[in-house]
């Protein structure tokens, strides 16, 4: 028999989950508990399971029972782990309340009970009938059963399962079969297949006959979310979450998921190819939040959402310290209605109520409690809905005090002036009593040292002549042990350079200093942090730590942002200390706010501002920019005052023009430069006025006779000042007094011609032109003198002789028209020319200002009439006499042909047939070879009245090359760009023929 020690520990462990660590050992905990169920019997179910698991260690041993009494495992029930395995199951004889009982060395717990039925089903279905176009939602009805079940929908017997996309979807929580829209396909037989994950057993539903009526057909109808997930959601850390989603319309509606706070789906996520299922495996606490599902279609749209809440497992783990012959409480509390009775059990029996034993309602009272009180406690709460049960194990022991788990730290470095946390935990039942010795000598509690009520030592203010070898002594009734560390004093480390806040510019750079002294067996390590985070120098293009052994921060390039505190932090293995500065970063102002336009007048706007982030400098001035359709950008403007200082935020903006359309913006200006300007302001238009600009380079002359033409520049449209504007031309001859005016409405016009046959040519008038719009009459130019028409030419050029040059070619000559034929200035000559038999009328006509003319693009063997005429800013006059003149017969028509070459260094032999010009053809007066260098190259030209040639150009480059025929009529066909590839050393040759082409040896023909 174990002797009874008054000093031994009780432990009191929650067993509703499992314990802390997988290696100690305790008693028995249920992971799965039976539940009522259903069980369907059928012909082919020939197995039924009733869970139970529970983890322990040792690992627990199983036993059931049924309406109150043990099970004997025979042909009808086995074990199968936990799980009760239930053979050929009988709804007689195996339905009832089970229990099961989990038993290992520590103790013995029960389950809660479960009632098991089995059931028939009736299986019968009923035709669906429905329209093309409706919707229809078939049931499955699956047969009662247990545990974790896949849906599964079979059409017309066919082998394989009805595969789901985005018009029809199987839930997996209903087992349901959804159709969006029926088509006429849809029509037979839909049989519902349940498949237990857990037994593998698979049920078939009665086939459902599904029907077309011809009655009608479904019209068109927005979306219906008819599967949707719940509107809130808890889930476990680590689980996988599936969220169904399918919606009923015509046409298909669409499915897509969203989160609500704009956050894009986790990549983990995975979506089903129909889009009705969102899975999120492994759920975390950023996958939480609200989710939504939107099913659309042309008729509109629907929205579903919930809330996905992460939740931890609950670890309910405590202990509770006892010594022996102590009182142990528990209580046991269940909420319901009827108000729940009490029962305790001990080790999966009721417990036996001693006379130290009390139980009152759920409160158990055990007094004085002994080794015998160890084993497995049940505390089962019941009324007329069912009962519940809470579990616990009480265990008892005892040991020596033990450092081996927790021993006193080995060596401890700590600098001077500092303080020292020994902790003495050794592992003893019961709590062990602490002492310390520094060497031989035993400490006392002292100003400096402290003994804590939990054995920790203390030491405060360290000095060198603490350092030295410290033990831990523990005792308790079963033994002493202790542990021995070392303290090692060094000294503290100090920053003798601090950073120092500074102020700084934009753009400019700065070094924060940072240098320490301290213990030299100690290599302190520098850490920079800036407005509370470490700065990662490898992800920071503004920062650098400089200063080899001293850990100075360069700010490079300084910019706005940097402004803020920055801390250097040192760090040895003994200590830790940091210095902190602020950086003021000075830079141009930031952009003003809330510019509002005021009283708007037709040349001034009053705006009015606030101030933006000066940025450490203050504003200096402020200016005005604006913009309108007319300028190009934004402009500065004037303003009334004329500097704005910074300390004033409104100002009047003048000089603008009437009736324009503006934006405003505002600049503010430091001594650091100048900063962003506001945001525009709304656009604005100025009132109108009378037009204030008179029309500039008004000028004239021209025209037909009796014409006098007025000219002007347009009044561009942001200075036309209102609406309704336009022109006011006034003119009156030389010398006389009455102006004649005239009004043009457009305000595009820049011409105005005034036509009266009784004025003579190039008479002297006056001329100005004002402007005006719906304000009234403006300004008008000065006056200018202006000429009348001039009269046309009244002779035509005489001695007009011709020269034929080709057959497509004419030189026309003649002499130029005498001064006295004309009253104005001859500006350039008409050259008429027509076929013979034609009319003049329908002559080409070519102009020059010279005596000479060039006609080409003519045919030849053509017999044409030439006539020219003068022409001034009044008009063309007469045409002189046709002269005849004949073009020249074409030149050939056949191209040279059979071209040979030879290449020999840096010459070209060239050699081809000579060209027999047709009857109608010019006779051939020699050949023209054209070469150069490349497509893109210059082109050379050489002449000769022979058959062959050498060209003498530079090796190594390719050349093309071509061949016409001389004539009379000009030059002939040619034979088409020859290419002479590069040869830079050796000597090549081929031939071209003109016929279609062929390939030669050597030979290239393009």
């Amino acid at each position: 028999m174990k002797m009874l020690l008054p000093w031994e520990l009780l432990i009191l462990l929650s067993l509703t989950d499992c314990l802390a660590e997988r290696s100690a050992r305790h008693g028995p905990v249920f992971t799965q508990e039976p539940s009522d169920s259903v069980f369907p019997l059928r012909s082919e179910d020939n197995k039924v399971f009733i869970n139970c698991k529970a983890k322990g260690n040792p690992v627990p041993h199983y036993k059931w029972k049924v309406d109150g009494g043990y099970i004997d495992m025979d042909l009808n029930y086995n074990l199968v782990e936990g799980n009760l395995l239930i053979n050929h199951p009988h709804a007689t004889h195996h339905g009832g309340v089970y229990q099961c009982i989990a038993t290992n060395v520590f103790g013995t717990i029960v389950s809660r009970e479960a009632k098991v039925q089995f059931e028939r089903q009736n299986t019968s279905r009923n035709t669906v009938s429905v329209r093309e176009g409706q919707a229809v939602v078939l049931l499955c009805g699956p047969p009662p059963h247990n545990g974790e079940i896949k849906y599964s929908w079979v059409f017309n017997g066919r082998p394989s399962f009805l595969l789901q996309d985005t018009r029809r979807f199987v839930s997996q929580r209903t087992g349901n079969l959804y159709i969006a829209k029926v088509e006429a396909s849809d029509v037979g037989n839909y049989t519902c297949v349940v498949r237990n994950m857990m037994t593998n057993a698979t049920a078939y539903s009665s086939p459902t006959p599904v029907v077309l009526r011809r009655d009608a057909v479904m019209g068109e109808y927005e979306p219906k979310i008819e599967v949707q997930f719940p509107e809130s959601l808890h889930v476990t850390k680590g689980s996988s979450v599936k969220l169904e989603c399918f919606a009923l319309g015509n046409p298909v509606p669409s499915i897509t998921w969203r989160r609500t706070d704009g956050n894009p789906l986790p990549g983990k996520i995975k979506i089903n190819h129909s889009n009705g299922v969102l899975e999120i495996p492994y759920f975390r606490p950023e996958d939480a939040g609200v989710y939504e599902c939107v099913a659309e279609n042309s008729r509109g749209k629907n929205v579903a959402k919930g809330q996905l809440v992460f939740q931890t497992p609950p670890t309910k783990q405590f202990y509770v310290h006892m010594a022996i012959e102590a009182n142990l409480q528990w209580e046991c509390k269940a909420s319901g209605k009827p108000k729940p009775v009490y029962r305790w059990l001990k080790n999966g029996e009721p417990l036996v109520l001693e006379d130290r034993i009390l139980v009152e309602g759920g409160r158990l009272a055990v007094p004085r409690i002994n080794l015998l009180d160890s084993g497995m406690y049940q505390c089962l709460a019941e009324n007329e809905h069912g009962a519940i049960y809470a579990s616990a194990e009480l265990k008892v022991v005892a040991s020596s005090p033990d450092f081996s788990s927790s021993p006193v730290k080995k060596s401890m470095l700590i600098q001077r002036g500092g303080e020292v946390i020994m902790e003495c935990r050794p592992h003893a039942s019961p709590r062990a009593s602490i002492s310390w010795r520094r060497g031989g000598e035993f400490l006392k509690d002292s100003t400096r040292r402290t003994i804590m009520g939990d054995g920790t030592l203390r030491i405060s203010n360290i000095s060198e002549s603490d350092g030295g070898r410290y033990t831990c002594v523990a005792r308790n009734p079963f033994g002493t042990s202790s542990s021995t560390g070392t303290l090692v004093v060094k000294e503290p480390t100090k920053i003798t350079v601090p950073p120092l806040s500074v102020d700084a510019t934009v753009g400019e750079s700065i070094v924060l200093p940072c240098e320490v002294s301290g213990d030299s067996s100690l290599d302190p390590t520098f850490k920079w942090f800036f407005n509370g985070k470490l700065i990662d120098f490898n992800r920071q293009d503004h920062f650098e730590m400089i200063g080899g052994s001293a850990g100075d921060l360069m700010v490079r390039n300084i910019q706005l942002k940097h402004s803020g505190k920055y801390v250097c932090m040192v760090h040895t293995v003994v200590d830790s200390v940091s210095a902190a500065a602020h950086l003021i970063v000075r830079g141009p102002p930031g952009a003003p706010e809330g510019l509002i336009v005021g009283e708007i007048t037709d040349s001034t706007a009053q705006l009015s501002w606030e101030s933006g982030p000066d940025h450490h400098s203050p504003v200096t001035t402020y200016s005005i920019q604006a913009r309108t359709p007319f300028s190009i950008g934004w402009q500065a403007v004037r303003t009334v005052p004329d500097s704005v200082p910074g300390q004033m935020f409104h100002a009047t903006v003048i000089d603008l023009n009437p009736w324009v359309d503006y934006e405003f913006r505002v600049v503010a200006s430091n001594n650091v430069g100048v900063g962003e300007p506001s945001m525009q302001s709304k656009q604005i238009r100025t009132k109108a006025a009378v037009p204030e600009v008179a029309p500039s380079n008004v000028s004239g002359g021209g025209g037909r006779r009796g014409e006098l033409v007025i000219q002007w520049e347009p009044i561009p449209e942001e200075l036309q000042s209102g609406e309704e504007f336009g022109y006011v031309v006034a003119f009156r001859p030389l010398g006389t007094s009455t102006w004649k005016q005239t009004v043009l409405a457009s305000p595009d016009a820049s011409r105005y011609t005034f036509r009266n046959d009784s004025v003579p040519p190039l008479s002297q008038f006056e001329v100005k032109v004002g402007v005006y719009n719906n304000k009234g009459e403006g300004p008008s130019s000065h006056v200018v003198v202006v000429y009348s028409a001039e009269e046309e030419p009244s002779e035509p050029p005489s001695r007009v002789w011709t020269r034929t040059l080709s057959a497509s070619e004419i030189e026309v000559y003649w002499e130029p028209i005498t001064q006295t034929a004309s009253s104005w200035k001859i500006i350039g000559y008409e050259v008429l020319c027509w076929e013979e038999g034609m009319q003049e009328s329908d002559a080409e006509m070519v102009r020059v200002t010279d005596t000479a003319a060039l006609l080409s693009g003519l045919k030849g063997s053509t017999v044409y009439l030439i006539s020219v005429r003068a022409q001034n800013s009044a008009g063309a006059g007469p045409s002189s006499p046709a002269v005849n003149v004949t073009t020249k017969k074409p030149p050939p028509s056949q191209p040279p042909g059979n071209i040979e070459w030879n290449l020999t260094n840096s010459k070209i032999f060239l050699s081809w047939e000579h060209v027999k010009a047709m009857g109608n053809e010019s006779e051939v007066t020699g050949y023209k070879v054209l070469y150069r260098q490349n497509w893109l190259g210059k082109t050379s030209v050489v002449e000769t009245n022979r058959t062959s040639m050498a060209l003498q150009v530079p090796s190594g480059e390719d050349y093309l090359i071509e061949i016409k025929a001389l004539s009379d009529g000009g030059d002939g066909s040619s034979s088409g760009p020859i290419r002479i590839p590069k040869m830079s050393s050796l000597n090549s040759n081929g031939h071209f023929s003109s016929a279609p082409c062929k390939i030669y040896l050597n030979m290239y023909c393009l």
